[in-house]
């Protein structure tokens, strides 16, 4: 599992570093509900679509998104992106606009997970269990910090600090 953190955190890491330059989304934040949504962007939507957040194709495209999406087995619609910047993008640009109490604590990604995770982002009705999600942030989080920690290896703005709730 440790060579799938690594592989995840290395391929994505300068798209997450890039979100946070322009959304203030902090990569500790997106990294890690990135690798919950998307199971370290291994999942079908992820590989498929280039869609690591779960973003479904609701809303009007932007400059992240041109409006094409895939359909999974449930009937739910995902968006479709043409990079996985795009999508790391689309996903900081969503959380800075709408969820502003998340963006403005995404550096501490305990804070971080409860203000997504008890906010209208999760919804009961798609079966969705905010501690889980809230836990399954954080959970992501500490396996990158303990991943790169026995690497003895860093990354800026990471903080390698495991996160105790």
């Amino acid at each position: 599992m440790e060579q799938i953190i690594y592989d995840y955190v290395v391929a994505n890491y300068k798209h997450a570093e890039k979100a946070f330059e322009r959304f203030g989304v902090s990569p500790k934040a997106s990294l890690s509900q990135g690798a919950m949504e998307s199971d370290w962007g291994r999942s079908g939507i992820a590989i498929k679509a280039k869609n690591l957040f779960g973003m479904t194709a609701f809303g009007k495209p932007n400059e992240f998104w041109n409006g094409e999406y895939i359909t999974a087995s449930t009937g739910l619609k995902f968006r479709k992106y043409t990079s996985v910047e795009n999508s790391f993008m689309d996903f900081a640009r969503l959380i800075s606009t709408n969820y502003k109490a998340a963006a403005s604590v995404s550096n501490d990604v305990a804070k971080y997970a409860k203000a997504i995770a008890y906010s209208p982002y999760i919804s009961e009705v798609n079966g969705d269990n905010r501690p889980n999600y809230e836990n399954g942030i954080i959970a992501r989080y500490n396996a990158i910090v303990t991943t790169f920690l026995k690497k003895k290896l860093t990354l800026p703005l990471l903080g390698i600090v495991p996160v105790v709730k």
